[in-house]
């Protein structure tokens, strides 16, 4: 008989607010990551102390913040109105306590909770605060949320303002580095939604004029636009609208009170339904609601009085209510867009024609995609039950009631070996295997008939539920798991393409990547490293000394899955795909794909310089 465990009063523990945080770190800021993902933890810390600065601006002070990033440490300096000199410990240490509890100071605030900055604080090696105002400063200084050092009241000549200094900790965020892609896209989104704000980041400068229509321009080519983007504002409300050329699916950029709503929400849903509604109205034809919205580009940014997210890292509005004397967040987005859409339409008949012709399109490819769709749907589901293809996981992107959602990943590999061994030592929980057969087929130039007629992309858009778009994607991390040769280079590119010509918004949205797997193991007896460049071999020998046992992986399939567990695991690599704006998705396809040019093979010989590097050494 088992023996029993003792359950006593000694088993009881209360934790304190930064013990809590640094156990549970996924319940405040999402996942962890290295920064190789725009919504690792990384830059959660950089977006709440943040978010604090572009609350003093829409309180109607402090219209420039500064932000630097050297290294691992990051400065953010506001001209607000500074925090209250006697609060400022308490502020970013004490959980619940903070000035957005008062609807008076703070009526469309961002954060509400009191808890970001404590959490920035408890998840630093080092944080230090300084609040100046009245020509006074006061400042205090942690270390993983404890109170290292204080500076009470001292006379001074500087402006008034907040400034936080933090590094995070490496302990806890391992092999981390802030990429200036995901933060520039940070500050950019930032500045769309506050005219009048400047944001300098290492000294550049960011500002926006026309809001989200900058938004929509800067995120898409304009040979990708069907017509001019129109751009719709109102009372704590203001809406951009285009449609692509090129992609099949939606895309949506939506924002509350400031914040990015990766997941949508209330206001999202409202706005999808409000397009479609007005759009039937104005042409007098009850469409389909899926050809009205296929390749939409829209965004949407609403102020509502204390907001209601359906998690601490706010990537989904729960509100249904705008607040005070307002109407439901539908019935106000709804009345918006029915008088502003249906009024622009009236008054610019070229747009309405290309709009209606772009429906008319879309109903045509629908009706002739139906039957074909429905079988492909039919094979998915069989494959499905058969599970030949997928290995899933048992969480998925979009179960907010987990905290590690933002996790979700599924690997998509060539070869039963590569699969196999990822198979064996990924986390069941979190990260799925889609094993390819052979190489996929160059879809360049085809049309979406060839998703469902085809038998991988079928069961990969199948895999990933994408059909409709990206609010039902099933895993918030796709990435391709290839061999660093030719053969996987080649491979790369052609999974590329297909998210290209069918599914742009993937990589748009920042969800695809490349697997970075070591390519060298050095040992001796004490230690193994693993390298992924001819760098880090020699680095490891030096530090190795002597004559360690050097191993050159030639493919996936050569790791084992007691290794590889290593490689998708805390240590993970990924590098993120992403488009070059200055590029149309047409362009980038026939760069990529189209006849072989001589700049196409320069890119490849160049992309290729680390398994060039080893045909040299093995000569």
């Amino acid at each position: 008989m088992a023996q029993e465990t003792k359950y006593t009063e000694d088993n009881i523990r209360s934790l304190d607010w930064k013990e809590h945080i640094r156990m549970r770190p996924g319940m405040y800021i999402g996942k962890l990551g290295d920064g190789s993902s725009p919504d690792d933890g990384i830059y959660i810390l950089v977006k709440e102390v943040l978010d604090n600065s572009i609350d003093e601006f829409v309180m109607g002070t402090g219209k420039t913040i500064e932000v630097s990033i050297q290294g691992n440490k990051v400065i953010v300096r506001d001209y607000g109105r500074g925090i209250p000199l006697g609060k400022v410990v308490d502020v970013v240490s004490k959980m619940n306590t903070g000035g957005k509890y008062d609807s008076r100071a703070f009526k469309k605030s961002v954060g509400l909770n009191g808890v970001g900055t404590k959490a920035v604080n408890a998840l630093s090696t080092f944080f230090r605060v300084e609040s100046t105002r009245d020509g006074k400063s006061a400042s205090a200084e942690f270390e993983r949320g404890n109170l290292t050092n204080q500076d009470l009241l001292e006379e001074t000549s500087r402006r008034r303002g907040t400034k936080v200094t933090f590094i995070a900790d490496d302990s806890i965020f391992k092999n981390y580095k802030y990429r200036p892609e995901y933060i520039i896209r940070l500050l950019k989104n930032y500045v769309y939604l506050n005219p009048g704000l400047t944001i300098v980041f290492n000294g550049e400068k960011y500002y926006s004029e026309n809001g989200l229509k900058d938004l929509l321009e800067d995120n898409n080519n304009k040979e990708d636009m069907l017509y001019p983007i129109i751009h719709l504002r109102g009372d704590d409300i203001e809406v951009a609208i285009t449609h692509s050329k090129t992609q099949y699916s939606e895309e949506y950029h939506s924002f509350v009170n400031g914040q990015n709503t990766t997941q949508g929400g209330t206001h999202q849903a409202a706005f999808r339904e409000a397009v479609v509604k007005t759009v039937r109205e104005f042409y007098g034809k009850n469409f389909d609601a899926s050809d009205v919205r296929k390749s939409i580009i829209g965004a949407i940014s609403i102020k509502v009085m204390e907001p209601v997210f359906e998690s601490q890292t706010k990537t989904k509005l729960g509100s249904t209510e705008m607040g005070g004397d307002l109407p439901t967040v539908r019935t106000y987005i709804n009345d918006f867009i029915k008088n502003k859409l249906d009024n622009y339409l009236h008054k610019n008949t070229e747009v309405a024609e290309k709009l209606q012709k772009k429906i008319l399109q879309a109903e045509k490819e629908r009706k002739e995609l139906s039957g074909i769709r429905k079988l492909a749907r039919d094979r998915a589901k069989k494959a499905s039950l058969h599970n030949k293809k997928l290995r899933d996981c048992r969480i998925h992107f979009g179960d907010t009631k987990k905290e590690d959602y933002l996790n979700t990943t599924l690997f998509i590999t060539e070869g039963d070996s590569a699969s196999g061994s990822i198979t064996k030592s990924r986390n069941v929980n979190t990260q799925a295997v889609f094993s390819l057969k052979g190489k996929p087929l160059n879809s360049y130039g085809l049309t979406k008939k060839i998703v469902y007629e085809n038998e991988e992309f079928n069961l990969l858009q199948a895999a990933l539920n994408i059909e409709d778009g990206l609010e039902g994607l099933r895993y918030n991390n796709i990435v391709i798991a290839t061999d660093a040769d030719v053969d996987g280079m080649h491979i790369r590119l052609l999974l590329i393409t297909f998210f290209l010509q069918f599914f742009p918004e993937v990589i748009k949205e920042g969800h695809l990547y490349i697997l970075e797997t070591p390519l060298f193991r050095v040992r001796n007896k004490k230690e193994t490293i693993y390298c992924y460049s001819e760098e880090e071999k020699q680095q490891a020998i030096h530090k190795l000394r002597g004559k360690p046992e050097i191993t050159r992986f030639k493919g996936l399939g050569e790791i084992s899955p007691n290794e590889f567990v290593h490689f998708i695991g805390d240590n993970i690599r990924l590098d993120p795909v992403m488009l070059d704006k200055e590029m149309s998705i047409d362009q980038m396809l026939q760069f990529y794909m189209g006849k072989n040019t001589p700049d196409r093979q320069k890119f490849i010989i160049e992309n290729l310089k680390v398994e060039q590097d080893l045909i040299e050494e093995e000569k």
